[in-house]
């Protein structure tokens, strides 16, 4: 079996030909009994973004028919959540669920995993890495850094995020204190914003004591379960530096490449189905979870045309710089926008055309 012609197929289909592929095999008595740590960057109470990795784990256990196990630990209970995949590369732990775009202070290259300004939305973004050689080009660079990366969850388009004030014009960015992370805050500091990178537990708190005036999390099911809608009313759509934002499961390069093959193509294939299984589940809970938040109050706003260009013309001076000075950076962001140019053109066509019409339809009642 080629296995990185394997990992490149579609999820779900994917999934279900490697419990095939991989079932005899895996069950052979010379395989190896093998247990391995996981820590999330994610808090259990967050169900479908820290549930991602628990659903990965039950795939490759049921697979190898229990012989390789994967442990889950919620962010705090082996390491911080932001330092999960440090705990992975120095060998701490063999394994993490996080989102790569927070070890953006390392390397710039790291947003690229996850989502940036103006990116790929989530299905661009599974064909590119399934596809369009996304999966190669990252893990090139996630090698240098003693890991091995596979998708394991997406959330879609996400929201633009939480404010205690309205925010109509560039202007009123200025001097915002506003939890966002990887790239987006790059952008939003041009235009006077001053971000910060806290963890999923720790925003509620910040924001409430006005150590923040902002934060932007995910989509409504996950930001009604914290409870942004209390301390700051104000909910702006969309999330521009999160178009389809990827999560990753990553792995100690060298524990990788020591695991028999069968264990290797369970882990790709597990990965897949908790990809395609996250972006389902939040394409299900959030309608409801909106419904909910409006009625408790929080108030819907559209990034104006005024913020979103703004927005947009600051990120393209961020990557020039940076392209211009990061060979890696460089390579995989022109991969993905070569991509997107084409993917837009068709998405016109099909997606777009067929979304307009139903929702023209959904507005007038007649669904």
């Amino acid at each position: 079996m080629d296995r990185r012609s394997f990992i490149r197929k579609g999820a779900l289909g994917g999934a279900a030909a490697a419990a095939a592929s991989v079932a005899s095999p895996a069950l052979a008595e010379d395989l190896p009994e093998i247990t391995w740590r996981l820590t999330s960057s994610f808090p259990k109470s967050l169900d479908t973004i820290y549930g991602a990795a628990e659903t990965m784990a039950s795939y490759v256990s049921a697979m190898t028919g229990g012989k390789f196990k994967i442990q889950v630990f919620a962010a705090g209970e082996i390491v911080p959540g932001l330092q999960a995949a440090d705990a992975v590369a120095n060998g701490t732990v063999e394994a993490c669920h996080t989102a790569s775009y927070y070890y953006w202070g390392k390397d710039a290259t790291y947003a690229l995993g996850t989502a940036v300004p103006f990116g790929l939305n989530a299905r661009q973004q599974n064909g590119w890495y399934y596809y369009g050689g996304g999966n190669d080009l990252l893990n090139e660079f996630y090698n240098t850094q003693g890991l091995h990366g596979l998708p394991c969850g997406n959330t879609g388009a996400q929201m633009g995020g939480w404010f205690r004030k309205e925010i109509n014009t560039v202007e009123d960015l200025k001097g915002v204190k506003m939890r966002i992370g990887g790239f987006g805050g790059k952008v939003m500091e041009k235009l006077g914003v001053v971000p910060q990178q806290i963890a999923g537990g720790d925003i509620y708190p910040s924001l409430e004591k006005g150590t923040i005036d902002a934060t932007e999390w995910v989509g409504p099911y996950d930001d009604e379960k914290l409870g942004f809608y209390k301390v700051a009313p104000y909910y702006y759509y969309p999330g521009w530096w999160e178009g389809g934002a990827t999560l990753h499961a990553f792995f100690n390069k060298d524990k990788f490449a020591a695991l028999p093959e069968a264990y290797q193509v369970a882990l790709a294939a597990a990965c897949q189905a908790a990809n395609s299984d996250m972006l389902a589940a939040y394409d299900y809970k959030n309608p409801g979870a909106l419904k909910t938040l409006m009625a408790n109050g929080a108030q819907l706003r559209p990034f104006s045309p005024e913020v979103l260009q703004a927005c947009y013309n600051a990120s393209q001076e961020v990557y020039a710089e940076i392209t211009a000075s990061n060979a890696a950076f460089k390579k995989i962001y022109e991969s993905q926008l070569a991509y997107k140019r084409d993917a837009y053109v068709w998405a016109q066509l099909s997606e777009y055309n067929f979304d307009t019409f139903m929702m023209i339809q959904q507005r007038s009642g007649t669904l």
